[in-house]
């Protein structure tokens, strides 16, 4: 509203505000994804009493937290590659090697050189990953997959099965709390603030969001955009490194098949277009992939309570995603809609 000669521009009568403000957009993808976990909570709960289990007791809801917190931590990584209109298929066999190097290292070293180690391993693969992605030009799809093939028969020309020592300190990352909340909750949620404050606030995130959403006028805006792309690849493999080191401490070795047994590189992808995020980049947030990983954590919970068959697990999961981003793209169509309405008028 333009102010009349003579007066002051302020803001908004009060009255205009507080409703506003206390509207809730169900259209928003993350609004709707932690509607959806409510859902599927509640949900899970009657089914999981139905059949004479707990579901909502201390227990549970610490086992819930404490096995979502490796693909949390592999999902958060994600996301910065899929925003930046990239993705990893090498997660799963980054972190099966990460778990190796990790209680190798530890054994032999101690904990920090091991921690250190893993860390450097896991951003020289997101390196490799962005430089072949920008510079020799190959789809992320196609390079990603190569890069784990590669780590894949170097894990089974090496390793016939669980390898190193972790020592009993470092396994309490794995299974210790902190008051009622597993160590695991906190490692989690460290990660996903500076994600997201690295998302929001920096000239970084800003330009992972420009790329993704329209890379070639983000570089005629002035964006580096290969460095960029190769930035998003180096923070998904740390964070899939950090996944692995955390996998270590909880099994107190090397797993040769933890990474590719939790099928890590699908499922992180799962949860962050569940999350609502845009696989072809430029929209979503690390606020909705965590939504998106508790909702496949409170069903695969409510499976094992259940004793479902795993290729159920399975079915079940691909209907809940196919029909998550079914409805974000009748929302993001019908929003063009009237966006185009509203020119036209």
């Amino acid at each position: 509203m333009t102010p009349q000669p003579g007066t002051k521009a302020g803001p908004p009568p009060l009255s205009r505000v507080a409703p506003a403000a206390a509207r809730i957009n169900f259209a928003d993808p993350v609004v709707l994804v932690y509607l959806a976990l409510v859902a599927v909570y509640l949900i899970g709960w009657t089914i999981v009493g139905l059949r004479g289990g707990d579901f909502v007791t201390v227990a549970n809801t610490v086992t819930i937290l404490q096995n979502s917190a490796a693909l949390g931590l592999v999902a958060i990584g994600q996301t910065y590659a899929i925003l930046a209109g990239s993705l990893d298929l090498s997660v799963a066999y980054l972190i099966s090697l990460v778990t190796l190097i990790t209680a190798q290292v530890m054994e032999s070293a101690g904990i920090v050189a091991g921690v250190a180690a893993a860390l450097l391993l896991a951003g020289l693969v997101g390196l490799g990953n962005g430089l072949i992605v920008t510079k020799l030009k190959v789809n992320a799809f196609i390079a990603t997959l190569g890069v784990a093939l590669i780590l894949r028969g170097y894990l089974e020309n090496t390793y016939t099965g669980p390898a190193g020592d972790v020592p009993t300190e470092f396994q309490r990352l794995g299974y210790d709390r902190i008051g009622p909340l597993p160590v695991s909750v906190f490692l989690v949620a460290a990660v996903a603030t500076l994600t997201w404050f690295v998302l929001r606030r920096t000239s970084l995130g800003h330009h992972i969001y420009a790329v993704g959403g329209d890379r070639e006028i983000a570089r005629l805006s002035g964006v580096r955009t290969d460095r960029t792309v190769i930035t998003a690849h180096v923070l998904c493999s740390l964070c899939a490194g950090l996944a692995g080191v955390f996998l270590a401490s909880r099994l107190g070795a090397g797993a040769p098949l933890a990474g590719t047994d939790g099928q890590y590189d699908l499922v992180s992808i799962a949860a962050v277009v569940l999350g609502g995020s845009l696989l072809a980049g430029g929209r979503g947030g690390v606020v909705g992939t965590i939504g998106g990983v508790l909702i496949l954590s409170v069903l695969d919970n409510v499976f094992d309570q259940l004793g479902v068959d795993p290729f159920f697990k399975n079915v079940v999961r691909g209907a809940v995603i196919i029909a998550a981003v079914a409805l974000y793209a009748r929302q993001s169509v019908a929003r063009r809609r009237r966006q185009d309405q509203r020119r036209s008028g």
